[in-house]
């Protein structure tokens, strides 16, 4: 039998010890959490493939609806262009005739002495009967004028204008004749006043005459030649642009027209929204432009010129942008009206510090603050922030301002003692209550003899005051000022009184008053 070694308690083995023991759990439990960590990111991963993957199947499936709407759409405009055709055909049938029907009438009548460019037109039926007759007779220069000439019955060319389109051969045509004196480029010698409102006037109202009878709005009836000649009014309209300065010196009128010109016409321009974006940023306080730049296709860049607009300290413009897009949560409006009337206010303040024209200052700094006053109170009104932002010290402080500025504009009163001038050469006449006053003396000396100066005569005295009752005015005629030069000397001894009477103020010939006595006492006692 092999002999059985029992280890001797002295000697060490190989059995792992306690701190090794411990190293490898440290070690599981950190593996374990490495494992749980990767597991919830492949896990997270995972959702967020199957979120993008369930989104890109709702985009598939959206361009699949708008694929067939797009097609049913063009499938449709495709089976109706004949029959819209044929109805602008018939439109324009008619028009051609009743050209000619009026050419025939004019030509018949071309002894009688009429005067057509001034017809009666003093109700909605007569001027409605005279745009039509430019319109039949395609005269587009007298239609451009007479419309111009008519600018107090805007709302009512607004009106009638679409009908009397209707009546013209080429109404597309027609209307870039008519606008061509004033748009892309001024042709007139003298530009007096802005034509932009007729311009814009003609255009819009072009709009409805050339919708697609069957499909409306969404197709307009032009022409590829008309279109053509759009496009190039459009180009030059840019290039005058450049040369007059660039955007930086566009009239905002202009841009309005100019974005109403594409929108009529159908010519806007993908390649040109960052022109288009410009534009808007910088006509940004023209009330139509928030619609004008959702209609060329700006609204997915209005965020960005909001942003814009608030940095350049345009606030309130803002505001009507935020209103139009509808982000009023991503831009609260109050905010930005007080930010913006704190902006005015720390101007006005700037403006102030003018010490070199202290009264020009107070007036510019008082304008400007009502003028911010003012915005922010039509904004509050116009979108109902009353709430938010109570109106009633704005209010208060727009009539404090309008007092100082009544105050400002009204004459300088002028004193009594500026007012009250002998007409004769006799010198300065008494106050106005001198006569109502009990102890008032008249004195029984005649009057003295009086001269008048020259301008060659010697000045005043610094001991007496040089003008009438202490002004520092002088008079209107300083050299019609009637004076005593014996009055000059100093008294000789002092002046008489009566007993019991004190003395009284009267005036001297230099306008004052000497020891209480009268001119003419003065001159009897210092001879």
């Amino acid at each position: 039998m092999g002999s059985i070694s029992i280890p001797n308690p002295g000697e060490v083995t190989d059995t792992p010890s306690f701190d090794e023991f411990q190293r490898q759990t440290s070690l599981m439990t950190t593996c374990t959490l490495l494992w749980k960590e990767l597991s919830d990111h492949f896990t997270s991963l995972e959702q967020t493939l199957l979120m993008k993957s369930d989104a890109i199947k709702d985009k598939i499936q959206t361009l699949d609806t708008q694929t067939k709407a797009s097609l049913a759409s063009l499938e449709e405009r495709e089976a109706t262009m004949d029959n819209s055709v044929a109805i602008a055909l018939k439109k324009v049938e008619a028009a051609v005739q009743a050209a000619a029907a009026a050419a025939g009438t004019r030509n018949c009548g071309e002894n009688e002495d009429e005067d057509e460019n001034k017809p009666s037109v003093d109700d909605s039926e007569g001027l409605l009967l005279k745009l039509k007759s430019f319109c039949v007779k395609m005269d587009s220069l007298g239609f451009g004028a007479f419309v111009i000439s008519r600018k107090k019955e805007m709302e009512l060319m607004r009106e009638q204008v679409p009908l009397a389109l209707a009546e013209c051969a080429d109404p597309a045509r027609f209307v870039l004749e008519a606008i061509s004196e004033v748009f892309p480029v001024d042709k007139r010698k003298v530009c007096m006043n802005d034509l932009s409102w007729a311009c814009v006037l003609i255009l819009e109202s072009l709009i409805p005459v050339m919708m697609d009878p069957i499909l409306g709005k969404s197709r307009v009836l032009v022409t590829p030649s008309v279109k053509k000649s759009a496009k190039a009014i459009a180009e030059k309209w840019k290039e005058n642009l450049e040369q007059n300065g660039g955007i930086e010196n566009v009239k905002p009128p202009d841009v309005h027209t100019f974005f109403q010109h594409l929108l009529t016409f159908g010519i806007v321009n993908d390649e040109d929204f960052d022109f288009y974006r410009k534009l808007v940023v910088g006509s940004a306080w023209r009330k139509q432009m928030p619609k004008l730049a959702l209609s060329i296709g700006l609204a997915d860049q209005m965020p960005d010129m909001i942003e814009e607009l608030i940095s350049r300290g345009q606030q309130v413009d803002a505001v009507h942008f935020i209103h139009e897009v509808g982000l009023v949560d991503r831009f609260p409006p109050v905010g930005l009206l007080k930010s913006f009337l704190k902006d005015a206010k720390a101007a006005a303040t700037s403006i102030l510090e003018d010490l070199n024209n202290s009264s020009r200052a107070v007036h510019l700094a008082a304008r400007k603050e009502q003028s911010a006053l003012k915005a922010v109170i039509k904004c509050i009104e116009e979108y109902n922030l009353e709430d938010e932002f109570p109106p009633e010290n704005l209010k208060k402080r727009v009539e404090q301002l309008e007092k100082v500025k009544i105050e400002k504009k009204r004459p300088a009163a002028v004193g009594p003692a500026n007012k009250r001038i002998r007409a004769s050469n006799v010198g300065p006449m008494p106050p106005a209550k001198a006569g109502r006053i009990t102890n008032a003396y008249v004195s029984s000396f005649p009057a003295p003899p009086t001269f008048v100066r020259s301008p060659s005569h010697t000045q005043y005295p610094t001991g007496y005051p040089m003008y009438g009752h202490g002004s520092r005015s002088p008079p209107t005629n300083p050299y019609a000022t009637p004076y005593s030069p014996e009055a000059t000397a100093p008294p000789l001894s002092p002046p008489l009184s009566y007993p019991g009477t004190p003395p009284m103020n009267y005036p001297s010939p230099y306008g004052g008053y000497v020891n209480g006595m009268p001119p003419a006492y003065q001159q009897a006692y210092y001879r």
